[in-house]
């Protein structure tokens, strides 16, 4: 084995999630103050951000978490319900009844967590076909990282690519 997917393979195990929440909460105020520093900077940082991203994925065995599968309710959009209804052979009214309900702000929502198609072993049954914003979660990749980042320090309580990301980016603070 290289050296390089080595220590790929240790940081990997380095992490320890049930931690995370904790870790993030102590991190937070250094994460926020970096911004409000950075904020100009950041706004310039979208290739040096995918680069961290590309990093922390690399690190991360998301099956040896699945934090986000569980905790975070993803919002359903009709499209969304169109791909799950085909990959399951199921009418989309079926899906709907079955699997989601309105949250207080109006939007679709599955109707519990952790999400109805999580297998104990973390493997999403409908992964080809998730809904959208499972596929762009943690968004640490997307362009204008800058207007998300106070999601991204709230996302970093749950998922080890966004703690890895905000932690490479602001070292040195």
């Amino acid at each position: 084995m290289k050296r390089r997917q080595k220590s790929v393979l240790l940081q990997k195990k380095r992490m320890d999630i049930s931690n995370l929440q904790k870790e993030a909460a102590l991190k937070k105020p250094v994460w926020e103050k970096w911004f409000r520093k950075n904020k100009q900077r950041l706004m310039k940082m979208d290739r040096e951000i995918a680069l961290l991203h590309d990093e922390a994925v690399a690190a991360t065995d998301c099956l040896a978490c699945g934090n986000c599968c569980r905790s975070l309710g993803p919002m359903i959009l009709t499209a969304d319900i169109d791909l799950m209804s085909k990959e399951l052979r199921m009418k989309p009214a079926v899906i709907i009844d079955r699997y989601l309900q309105y949250d207080e702000e109006g939007d679709m929502v599955f109707r519990s967590m952790p999400c109805p198609f999580l297998g104990e072993d973390n493997y999403c049954s409908i992964y080809e076909s998730r809904p959208r914003a499972c596929r762009a979660y943690p968004h640490t990749n997307r362009k204008k990282f800058y207007q998300i980042y106070a999601l991204s320090v709230k996302n970093a309580e749950t998922c080890p690519i966004v703690f890895r990301v905000l932690n490479k980016l602001t070292a040195g603070e």
